[in-house]
């Protein structure tokens, strides 16, 4: 599976943790889910760790979806 790319999360003074995509807000993360976030971003790839949390990742049907004959160019 390629790698995730092109997130990017910002953390700021109150404690809140926003993380965008390509440039758009993605999620924002506030609380202890924004301390679990930042401890696992510290230990893991943090692309697959925004992708995850996120929920923006690889399904597992692009194949499928690329075959479609409205895909197809």
């Amino acid at each position: 599976m390629p790698r995730p790319q092109g997130f990017t999360y910002a953390t700021h003074p109150d404690g809140t943790v926003r993380i965008t995509h390509a440039g758009h807000p993605a999620t924002t993360l506030r609380g202890p889910r924004a301390q679990q976030f930042l401890d696992e971003v510290k230990t893991t790839d943090p692309q697959l760790v925004m992708a995850r949390w996120t929920g923006n990742y690889k399904r597992g049907n692009e194949r499928t979806a690329r075959n479609h004959p409205r895909n197809r160019h």
